[in-house]
This record gives structure tokens, C-alpha cells and sequence, in this order.
């Protein structure tokens, strides 16, 4: 019996595609919610927020079989809040809002788009990649350290931990 290879890719996403991510956000938050994890509260990340990436050309999609999993927003760094720690790399690309649905958590998919967007860092001449993430997020603690990002510390003005990411020496 011949085994199907399944169709799989990340992209950037189209108009049509907003809806569906903000649907799996929706199953995403209710998920962490029931794990005890308050990171995404009220309705947020919701249609808006992943409508301002889309139009900075900003937001990616994890597809399988034309079936959408999960999806990212890769920008390039402007977030105040980071100006709290010191960052080693100062041209970075920074990881907002990843998000894989919780049927297909487990197997991969948050490393296949983290490992995305320092590609596409490398490739753009980005000196590194920072993300950020709630303290009681174990999970997405694991995953960073296992991909070598580094500890920089404790956004106060978010409750947030602040990872990096160093791709290219600086020169």
C-alpha cells in the first residue's frame, strides 16, 4: 500500500484566509483558557489583528492539504515594550501571534513556522528573531530553548518573557 505525501507548505496569507485564522484563534484561546493559560484574553487576537498584519504583508499561513493548521505574523521589530530589555541583534525580525489548532498541536507545526521565519530572516539580511511569550506558557518556553533562542528577560509593560534569536554575526 503506497503512502500519500501530504501537501504542506507556509505561505503568505491571502484576504480570504483572515477569517479562518481568526476562527482557530478563537478554538486556540479557548484551549489555553482550559489548560489554565491566560495569555489571550477577551477576544483577543481576533479578525483586526491579524487584518493589520495581512496589510503589512506580515502575515503566514501553515497549510496541509490546502487545510489551514496554523498561522504567524513575522514584522519587523517596533514594539516599545521591547525597549525593556537588552537585545543582542538590532535589526530583527519578531514573531507575533503564533497559533497552530489544537488538533495538530504536538507534531511539529510551531517549530516548522519558527524555523520559517529565521529563514526568512536569513535570507533578508535580519541579524536576529525575538517572540515573546506569557510566563505560564511552559510550552512555548520548551520550544524556544529547544531551537536555541535565548532568554533576555521580563517585558513588565505586557507580562511577558523575551526571547532572541541570533541568525547572522554582525559585521
Amino acid at each position: 500500500m503506497q503512502r500519500m505525501e501530504l501537501k504542506k507548505l507556509i505561505r503568505i496569507a491571502n484576504l480570504e484566509d483572515i477569517q479562518i485564522i481568526s476562527d482557530i484563534a478563537v478554538i486556540v484561546r479557548k484551549s489555553m483558557l482550559n489548560d489554565g493559560l491566560n495569555q489571550w484574553l477577551g477576544d483577543y487576537p481576533a479578525y483586526q489583528d491579524f487584518h493589520k498584519d495581512f496589510l503589512k504583508d506580515g502575515l503566514f499561513v501553515l497549510e496541509e492539504d490546502n487545510q489551514i493548521l496554523g498561522s504567524l505574523s513575522i514584522l519587523p521589530e517596533d514594539d516599545l515594550a521591547y525597549l525593556e530589555v537588552h537585545w543582542e541583534s538590532d535589526k530583527a525580525l519578531v514573531i507575533h501571534r503564533i497559533l497552530v489548532n489544537p488538533l495538530f498541536q504536538g507534531k511539529g507545526k510551531g517549530k516548522e513556522m519558527i524555523n520559517y521565519a529565521i529563514q526568512k530572516g536569513q535570507k533578508e539580511g535580519f541579524t536576529g528573531i525575538k517572540i515573546d511569550t506569557h510566563p505560564n506558557n511552559i510550552k512555548m518556553q520548551k520550544m524556544l530553548k529547544s531551537l536555541d533562542f535565548v532568554y533576555r528577560g521580563y517585558l513588565s509593560s505586557i507580562n511577558r518573557l523575551a526571547y532572541e534569536l541570533k541568525i547572522v554575526e554582525e559585521k
